[in-house]
């Protein structure tokens, strides 16, 4: 009796057993394919554009530069997509809002910086001469200090996201009510900053951006500044994400996408989880925004529209929900298309993307990372 009372002791100690080791951020592959990307952002394409000749056939050109740069930034928000829809199951079909915002305060501070170089030599913004404004309104307070700027970037979308997220969750709107409301919520955005009186530069927007911190916007070495940060951005908001994901916070959030009935039977309030991954993925959406408003050279109440917003679903669904590299691929895959067909031919290009949607919600469910894996498995069989 007194063996067996022993060796159940020991079976039953904490020193018995070991829990498994955590698994790496990214498999050797993974950063390999990391770093290689890391390379190609922040030393062949700067060489390809800056350094080779034009006339060459491995010459980048500055389209092609502002092109990639823009699809970066569409890239930011499909991985920002992917955290809410793909691993939360909350489907946003409004954060294009986001993503207008943290462009029209980076707006704000490029129209500052044109100065008196305008076309009425005045120190306010042209179109408030055109609407014979006296003095720049209180929400331009702040907009011709930089540091002011990347703040704002950060504080004004998240802010906006999380008191609408905080009202939405706690009322525990869900599925395709929720869907609606941000549809809503970005619509009403759009038509106030459509109105002259808002000081948003009404349907016109912002354009003609001259410089930035006092350097011109428009040469090719600010053009590949703009680049290569923004490739660094969507590196470290990728590694940011994985890290997040395979965190016990992530693995809380899938739970809630899941079954969350379970998750609050489980002891744990879904409020403050959904809350915080809302709110991250607006900061990157608004971040995303920022960056695009250089490189694209304007922002206007367009990017609110009811078709960016169903676009930015689709790229996470193109590529592949909750996978994190999924959406990152759809986004080239969805705007490289667009920019060729609507060049070739532009009246077609709203039908190609319907029927693209389509034809992924019923015959890819799991997008193009899906159906790579489907064929890699099929071919080791």
């Amino acid at each position: 009796m007194t063996m067996i009372m022993t060796h159940s002791s020991r079976t039953s100690s904490p020193s018995s057993f070991t829990l498994p080791a955590p698994a790496p951020l990214l498999s050797g592959a993974g950063w390999g394919a990391f770093l290689l990307a890391l390379i190609v952002v922040c030393a062949v394409a700067p060489a390809l554009n800056l350094l080779v000749p034009v006339d060459s056939a491995l010459h980048l050109s500055d389209y092609a530069v502002a092109l990639i740069g823009k699809i970066m930034c569409y890239a930011i928000v499909a991985l920002a997509m992917d955290l809410i829809w793909g691993y939360t199951g909350i489907l946003s079909l409004g954060h294009g809002l986001f993503f207008a915002l943290g462009g029209y305060v980076m707006g704000m501070y490029l129209m500052r910086q044109i100065g008196r170089d305008g076309n009425y030599k005045s120190d306010l913004p042209d179109f408030m001469v055109f609407l014979d404004w006296k003095a720049l309104p209180w929400h331009w307070a702040l907009s011709d200090s930089f540091v002011a700027t990347l703040l704002l970037i950060v504080l004004v979308p998240g802010l906006v996201a999380l008191v609408f997220g905080f009202f939405a969750f706690r009322s525990r709107i869900k599925g395709v009510y929720f869907s609606i409301i941000t549809q809503a919520m970005t619509f009403a955005a759009m038509l106030l900053f459509f109105r002259n009186e808002t000081g948003f530069g009404g349907n016109n927007g912002f354009t003609d951006f001259k410089r930035i911190l006092g350097l011109p916007i428009a040469t090719p070495s600010m053009r590949m500044t703009l680049f290569v940060l923004t490739g660094l951005t969507l590196l470290g908001f990728f590694l940011m994400a994985r890290w997040l994901i395979r965190s016990k916070f992530g693995r809380v959030l899938q739970a809630i996408r899941d079954a969350e009935s379970r998750v609050m039977f489980s002891g744990y309030n879904p409020l403050p989880y959904k809350l915080t991954i809302w709110t991250l993925s607006a900061v990157m959406c608004g971040v995303a925004g920022a960056l695009y408003v250089p490189q694209v050279g304007i922002i206007n109440p367009s990017e609110m529209s009811t078709a960016a917003s169903i676009e930015m679903a689709v790229w996470a669904a193109v590529g592949g929900r909750a996978t994190l590299i999924g959406p990152v691929i759809g986004a080239f895959i969805v705007n490289g298309a667009k920019s060729w067909l609507t060049v070739t031919a532009p009246e077609f290009w709203l039908y190609f993307l319907g029927a693209l949607f389509i034809a992924v919600t019923l015959y890819l469910p799991h997008g193009v990372v899906g159906l790579v894996k489907k064929i890699r498995e099929g071919g080791g069989k």
